[in-house]
């Protein structure tokens, strides 16, 4: 983590952001300025937002109303631009989306030899060293069948830093996995926040947002309800509705 977030340039920013799902009001007039080297943590209850907050920022959903700036530049509605855009926001899903044909180094090195133009050799040199740093070099040479889940998921971050992006987003990356799991990849992604990497992590793991946030955001009911520090956030939350969420998930 970074000594000072607040003194970097902004990285994401969303500006009276609103979506809509037919009738029902998803996202609801969000503000928030993600900046370079911050760890920003989303949490909140089931169906308030937050993974629809994460898929509007590379418009993986489009918004309704609002602005949505990634390093200054307003997302692109599409076209090569949005493509470009996209190319340095990397994601990190909840189901690990590796192509099952490939092997392990395979999957790390198409974008960048594919996207980004790379050669082959200095791809699998560099797809090599991220799978070492998140702890599945000894794995290249296999199919994601051939994985547990939580190998899969620690591919699947190297997948995306292989673009270099200036932002990696998670969507619940642990969610799917078996408890036993979880551990090994909320390390690899505590590892990149203190390399300094820019992160936007929605997840229900409140010790990762205690350990790794510089800053957690409570979501519920499509709006932004609260966000402070961590210690702050989780020993003296402002809101009714944080209270309540907190009370619920920390006492079992």
């Amino acid at each position: 983590m970074t000594d000072s977030p607040a003194a970097a340039q902004p990285v994401v920013e969303m500006e009276h952001v609103d979506k809509f799902f037919g009738d029902l009001h998803v996202l609801n007039d969000i503000n928030l300025t993600v900046r370079a080297g911050e760890v920003v943590v989303v949490i909140g209850p089931s169906g308030s937002g937050k993974s629809t907050l994460c898929r509007t920022i590379n418009r993986l959903e489009g918004i309704n109303s609002g602005t949505i700036k990634v390093a200054g530049e307003v997302l692109p509605e599409e076209g090569r631009e949005l493509a470009r855009l996209r190319s340095r926001v990397g994601m990190v899903f909840q189901s690990f989306n590796l192509f099952a044909h490939k092997t392990v180094l395979e999957n790390v090195t198409l974008g960048p030899v594919k996207v980004k133009k790379s050669g082959t050799e200095d791809a699998k040199k560099r797809g090599m060293e991220l799978l070492e740093r998140v702890g599945v070099a000894n794995q290249a040479a296999k199919y994601p069948a051939q994985l547990s889940g939580g190998q899969q998921q620690r591919v699947a971050i190297a997948r995306a830093l292989a673009m270099d992006p200036m932002v990696m987003l998670f969507d619940e990356p642990t969610s799917a996995l078996d408890p036993e799991m979880v551990n090994e990849v909320l390390d690899v992604m505590v590892g990149l926040a203190q390399r300094g990497m820019t992160m936007i992590v929605v997840t229900h793991e409140m010790g990762f947002a205690r350990k790794a946030a510089d800053r957690v955001v409570f979501m519920s009911d499509g709006q932004i309800v609260e966000e402070a520090d961590p210690e702050s956030f989780f020993t003296r939350p402002q809101s009714t509705r944080a209270r309540d969420f907190l009370s619920k998930i920390l006492t079992h």
